[in-house]
């Protein structure tokens, strides 16, 4: 039986596949949707997904996505901008593939008035905020968008020789300055609040930074909620493996 595994980083974003009554947490634990899916809420960064992955494996799951939000790195992407990207990179080791017939299937249920990015993801393992940085991993990367997770599971899904996609939303784009703040509250694989009131406090010129990126975060998760809800043509496309038929 085809059974699709999904690594998401946030709660938040993860809440988006899953009914309004279904209770997630962070905690590591593998969830089982009403369409037979699983999920995983990993926490961010690398080590975090991989392991997403590995327990996604272990409780069965033969495909695997991961699902969430990004940054932007090329300019003409804009806040909501959905990514279905080809490949996934990391600096200085090849690209990996995610699978071209999943993935099409996905991108042709996607609503028509998405606007739909396929060009190569990059993955970090350290966050990327600074303008003149974004620009920078644009230019020598030739990704389009950046997140912290993806190419981690990439590798996972390449090495146990599973179909693998992405399915993100931007937040930020390649103009915004991601805040000081934020970046010291991500260290730990999570948003630490207390650190994030902290930085707040030391910085309070950057609270208007903050509430505008936590805006751009609810338009990207309600993105993902129109997309890949229970019941939409898109999550079908993401999960009920009609498109494995053909392989």
């Amino acid at each position: 039986m085809n059974r699709v595994g999904i690594v998401a980083a946030l709660v938040s974003e993860a809440r988006a596949l899953a009914s309004e009554r279904r209770a997630l947490a962070g905690d590591g634990g593998v969830f089982e949707l009403d369409d037979d899916t699983l999920l995983t809420v990993s926490g961010m960064g690398w080590d975090a997904a991989q392991a997403g992955a590995l327990r996604l494996a272990e409780g069965g799951a033969t495909a695997l996505v991961s699902f969430g939000t990004a940054g932007g790195l090329d300019p003409t992407l804009r806040c909501g901008t959905v990514l279905i990207p080809r490949e996934v990179a990391v600096p200085d080791e090849p690209p990996v593939a995610t699978d071209p017939r999943w993935r099409e299937a996905v991108r042709a249920a996607l609503p028509r008035d998405c606007s739909v990015s396929d060009a190569p993801l990059l993955t970090s393992r350290v966050p990327i905020g600074a303008r003149l940085d974004k620009a920078l991993a644009w230019r020598e990367s030739g990704c389009a968008a950046v997140d912290m997770e993806s190419a981690a599971v990439a590798r996972f899904a390449a090495a146990a020789a599973v179909p693998f996609i992405v399915l993100r939303v931007v937040v930020d784009t390649a103009a915004d300055e991601l805040p000081a703040a934020v970046l010291a509250a991500s260290r730990g694989g999570d948003v630490q609040i207390g650190r994030l009131v902290l930085g707040l406090a030391l910085a309070p010129w950057s609270i208007g930074a903050v509430r505008e990126l936590a805006r751009r975060f609810r338009i990207a998760c309600d993105e993902l909620s129109r997309i890949a809800a229970p019941h939409l043509p898109a999550r079908r496309a993401l999960t009920d493996g009609r498109w494995r038929q053909t392989h």
